[in-house]
């Protein structure tokens, strides 16, 4: 029997999100720039929040709190320092595209491939990757609604699930991208607000910081320690990590649709420089929360990991707080969710050879037909979402990496080395997937993007085509300083002094946590000083009618 006042709770919040559907619907027929867009016209706020919102998933919530469970603290610097620094990835791919996608009218990823490399096919073999390993991911969200709401009201599992796919489909079919952004913007500040004060609540119930920590220190040091639970992170898993979110998150569509979006460079600038910060804050606490569920359950089964932040919002804040704490991760997976949906509709239509079909009760027909995939996947969920979409969605994407990097930076670059870098690439997941090929102490990620670039550069060396090699962007010497900056960042990032040492708890914590939570903050202003440096007054501004004349020829109509 569902409970009365967590029922009302969630179900106010769901009719919002559909209020702001309809709130844009009108708007949203207008075109498809507007549709899948928002009239490429989102403001640094209203951004910065979309872009956080689309990347921080269930997997922030559910994931990083399962894994602090079972692996311990040393799981946050991967993501809190790892994701943070994986947004300079906005300056290396978004800006660029951002600019291409004005002059070009860009929709989708695979338009940009279909104009660099000028090869149809290639454009299909882009899109259907991005769809298939979009959908793991979509399915994650759906698994993590169909548990919460289990948890928080007591529906059974697929009923919750499908409740809110069922609301995220009718607002995202009304409304559209700009839809999905002020929804992100409401969601967005709930899953800080929400993760904070649940973060609290938790802390304060389960004894005080300290003293939790002081225990656990005692029952399970493992758990403060480097390289983590179990030895979970020897080098070559450690850095593996970074280069996956680094090559992987940016191929996410729904990001990467994101670039194209933004109002101008300023927007997207500021949205990098505060990525850092919200990284290093929102993801300790849910690493942590994880933490403390070891301490307050500590057999918890495998596959119930994933569920610590519920469970323990159940014990310490009451039926009432819990379940308006707990919409903040319902937030956080919708607001994936949504944005997955609509962009790999987006994807699908862009590529249809029907264009009769591609009118607005199909484009919101495509949306459904996704989201209904995502959940016949969500049936039989796997055990850890981090196994799960580490496996799928992350290696699968990541592969498409040196197709987009080497068509923005390399004019030697073309169709038959990126066509051979992604098969090669997808293959290598699929043996990976299958244990075919295995690296125990080294996440397949190494192995599977060394080749993908390695095939890439050799046959884009050894075969010549005719393509558009004037949207490359050519490599500038001002910026060779800001790259051994980063550069010193990422090996910082690495801090192997640290490992296999016993920790001394600073206020609770070990003192290597206080390092990363400072080197975070000293990578946002990096990223300010990057971004809104002063141009040297002799370069050709990208702007001037001669540069783009230059650089692009005829836009296209």
């Amino acid at each position: 029997m569902p409970k009365l006042i967590p029922s009302f709770i969630v179900l106010a919040y769901l009719l919002l999100t559909l209020l702001i559907g309809f709130r844009f619907k009108k708007q949203a027929s207008v075109s498809i720039d507007e549709f899948y867009l928002a009239g490429r016209s989102l403001s640094p706020l209203i951004l910065f929040f979309t872009m956080m919102s689309t990347n921080f998933s269930a997997f922030t919530i559910f994931g990083l709190s399962g894994a602090g469970y079972r692996i311990g603290y040393a799981f946050y610097p991967v993501m809190g320092f790892g994701t943070g620094f994986m947004a300079i990835s906005f300056f290396i791919i978004g800006l660029k595209i951002l600019r291409l996608s004005k002059e070009r009218g860009y929709i989708t990823p695979s338009d940009f491939i279909s104009d660099r490399y000028q090869s149809p096919l290639l454009r299909l073999v882009f899109s259907g990757v991005l769809v298939l390993f979009t959908l793991p991911y979509i399915a994650i969200q759906t698994i993590a609604s169909g548990k919460t709401l289990h948890a928080l009201i007591g529906l059974p599992y697929i009923a919750g699930a499908v409740l809110v796919t069922v609301f995220i489909t009718l607002y995202v079919g009304l409304g559209g991208l700009r839809s999905i952004a002020w929804t992100d913007v409401i969601q967005g500040g709930m899953m800080i607000i929400f993760t904070l004060a649940a973060f609290v609540i938790i802390v304060e119930g389960a004894g005080g910081f300290a003293s939790i920590h002081q225990a656990l220190l005692q029952s399970n040091p493992e758990h403060f320690s480097r390289p983590g639970a179990g030895h979970a992170f020897p080098p070559g898993i450690w850095i593996g990590y970074f280069v996956l979110w680094f090559f992987a998150d940016p191929m996410f569509p729904q990001l990467f649709q994101r670039f194209m979006a933004a109002r101008d460079e300023k927007s997207l600038k500021w949205t990098a420089t505060l990525y850092p910060l919200i990284c290093t804050f929102l993801f300790f606490m849910t690493v942590s929360i994880g933490v403390i569920g070891k301490y307050v359950f500590p057999g918890l089964p495998l596959n119930q990991t994933d569920t610590v932040f519920p469970l323990l919002l159940n014990r310490y804040a009451g039926e009432l707080i819990g379940a308006l704490l707990l919409t903040g991760s319902i937030a956080a997976l919708m607001s994936t969710l949504d944005s997955q949906l609509l962009t790999v509709s987006s994807i699908i239509i862009r590529d249809m050879p029907f264009r009769r079909l591609k009118t607005n009760s199909f484009r919101r027909l495509l949306i459904a037909l996704i989201a209904l995939s995502g959940l016949l996947i969500a049936v039989n969920p796997p055990d850890t979402i981090l196994e799960f979409i580490n496996k799928t969605s992350f290696n699968g994407l990541a592969v498409l990496a040196p197709t987009v990097i080497g068509g923005l930076y390399w004019r030697r670059g073309n169709r038959y080395g990126a066509f051979s870098s992604i098969a090669t690439g997808e293959l290598m997941v699929l043996l990976f997937y299958f244990d075919v090929l295995s690296t125990p102490r080294l996440l397949p990620v190494i192995p599977i993007m060394l080749a993908s670039f390695t095939v890439y550069a050799a046959v884009s060396m050894l075969t010549r085509t005719v393509e558009n090699i004037n949207l490359v962007f050519p490599l500038q010497r001002s910026i060779l300083a800001w790259t051994g900056i980063f550069g010193l960042f990422f090996l910082l990032g690495n801090d192997f002094w640290n490992w296999n040492r016993s920790p001394v708890l600073l206020l609770g914590l070990p003192g290597w946590i206080w390092y990363f939570i400072l080197l975070g903050i000293l990578l946002s202003g990096a990223f300010a000083l990057f971004s809104f440096r002063k141009p040297h007054s002799s370069r050709l501004h990208f702007s001037s009618p001669d540069f783009r004349k230059k650089l692009f020829g005829k836009p296209r109509s």
